[in-house]
């Protein structure tokens, strides 16, 4: 087993990233005036000039002492950047937002599976603080933000763009975009739409945890793949910035330090699955899989011969079908405002509820439960939700890292830290989500027929695990009250918490909450790992 720490205070290249996207810029006084008369050639709207001296001001407070002579070029340069990482211009603004998440063509956006955007999933049960009670204790597990494909399939999709460029004798109408189109996304990387996800999810667990946020600084940790540690890092700026904008004045030691677990084969991590081998490679790992399929060779074949007829000589295939959906989302996160993708269009809303579907149905039998393992990769991280719950030390064999969780100084629990954050992947999340036994209700999901949200009791991967996904793990002290409530919120919907009882407000006691972990306190499955 490989020791995994490695603390970072946001240096180096990961450094680069988090500054690249910072919302202040910082030329001195006496340019003010030549602002207005540059932002006319940059086509500057009064708001963001407004908004851009107010940064100005406020900078200027912070660094009394600092002279700051920047060229006209290096501001018309800021202006750009600003405008770029707000989502703000003159004709365009962001479809992404800190209170409400991503809002543009919600009938087709929020059916993307885990490529949707971070949206604000409704809720049955009032999300406020209920009456006569305060947090005491709040846990954010959040996904990175919005990304480009993998390396295998960036391509995968790239060929699928060749194959049509190459065979097609014609291109019907609403196709006409794809001919002059030219694929141009990474592998793996965050995107800046999602890197301005986690800034705005930053300021929103600021504004949401106020009370406890301006005195005290969340513990990080994060897995360590580089799009989660980025993730990590434009939070804690959002999170800081919000801060700063409560009191100009504060030193709150930002940039703030981050735990980074290794993600290399054999390392224990919590945020990451990889140790459980008979999960990883034996018959569970294919099971995911098996049950898309299904799935596709049901709702793809009418899609498929529709998308033949008005591309007629490339001969695409069910798989082919998926992958040019895929675009969809992708081609859109990877637009810095979210502008979405045309190949969206290419799709009707029925299409795209099938391919939600599609997506939910990888992600349940996949790592959820329908997959006899998969709740177990969940563990590890859910015994450690327990002991900062309870202020105890971890009790876990499974996939914690004894040498960090053993640490003060790597896992602090009780004392004055009320406040965590950690970052991690989608698979990870789910499989979190089923050791905590959070959408117990859902029963197993048919894979050859459709089932909506209101069928699967709220679970679905748009509405579970989207781009810069969070869930929120509270702990909060009521008037009245003999024990500490847990409420658990996942995507801005406070869950009913079936599984010790919850009542008309999501909440549990805390011991009933702990109480009805047993799943995760017994080791799940952990021992069929190696057999």
């Amino acid at each position: 087993m490989k020791s995994a720490l490695a603390e970072t205070a946001a240096t180096g290249r990961h450094q680069q990233g988090l500054m690249g996207h910072k919302h202040e810029a910082i030329p001195s006084t006496k340019h003010v005036e030549d602002y207005r008369e540059t932002r006319s050639a940059l086509d500057v709207d009064e708001e963001t000039l407004g908004t851009l001296e107010r940064h100005l001001k406020k900078f200027q407070s912070q660094n009394r002492r600092r002279k700051v002579i920047l060229s006209f070029g290096v501001i018309g340069i800021l202006l750009f950047l600003y405008r770029a990482t707000t989502g703000r211009s003159h004709h365009t603004q962001s479809c992404d937002s800190v209170r409400d998440g991503y809002q543009c063509r919600p009938e087709l956006s929020r059916f993307w599976g885990q490529y949707s955007p971070y949206f604000a999933v409704e809720s049955e049960i009032a999300t406020e603080v209920p009456d006569q009670c305060q947090i005491t204790f709040a846990q954010i597990l959040s996904r990175h933000g919005a990304r480009d494909p993998t390396s295998s399939k960036t391509t995968k999709y790239n060929e699928t763009v060749a194959n049509i460029h190459a065979h097609a004798k014609s291109y019907g109408q609403g196709y006409s975009f794809i001919k002059d189109y030219k694929y141009k996304l990474g592998a793996d990387q965050l995107s800046v739409f999602g890197q301005q996800q986690m800034i705005n999810s930053g300021e929103k667990y600021y504004r949401k945890y106020k009370s406890l946020a301006q005195r005290i600084t969340p513990f990080i940790r994060s897995s360590g793949q580089d799009r989660v540690v980025e993730s990590a890092q434009n939070w804690t700026q959002g999170f800081h910035d919000a801060r700063t904008d409560d009191n100009s004045e504060s030193n709150d030691g930002y940039p703030y330090k981050i735990v980074v677990i290794s993600e290399d084969t054999g390392s224990n991590n919590t945020l990451d699955h990889g140790l459980c081998t008979s999960f990883e490679d034996g018959f569970d790992s294919k099971i995911g899989d098996s049950a898309q399929q299904t799935w596709i060779d049901i709702f793809t074949p009418p899609i498929t011969a529709r998308l033949n007829r008005n591309l007629p000589g490339v001969n695409l295939t069910n798989t082919d079908t998926t992958y040019l959906m895929d675009l969809c989302p992708f081609d859109t996160v990877a637009n810095a405002l979210g502008r979405i993708s045309p190949f969206c269009s290419l799709f009707n809303l029925s299409e795209w509820h099938s391919y939600d579907y599609y997506q939910t149905l990888g992600k349940y039998y996949g790592y959820g439960w329908g997959n006899p393992l998969g709740p177990t990769q969940g563990v590890g991280f859910t015994n450690e939700l327990i002991a900062r719950l309870t202020a105890t030390p971890v009790d876990d064999h499974t996939s914690t890292n004894s040498t960090l969780d053993s640490s003060p100084k790597t896992f602090p629990v009780g004392g004055t830290t009320k406040l965590y954050a950690d970052f991690s992947h989608d698979n990870d999340m789910t499989a979190i989500f089923a050791a905590l036994g959070l959408y117990n209700a859902t029963r197993p999901l048919l894979n050859a027929t459709l089932e909506d949200t209101e069928e699967t009791k709220g679970y679905s991967a748009s509405w579970s695990v989207p781009f810069a996904a969070r869930a929120y793990f509270e702990k909060m002290k009521c008037v009245g009250a003999k024990e500490e409530f847990v409420r658990v919120i996942v995507n801005d919907r406070v869950l009913p918490l079936e599984s010790c009882s919850g009542d008309k407000l999501g909440r549990c006691t805390l011991s009933a909450f702990v109480d009805s972990l047993s799943f995760a306190r017994e080791g799940g499955k952990w021992d069929q790992c190696f057999a």
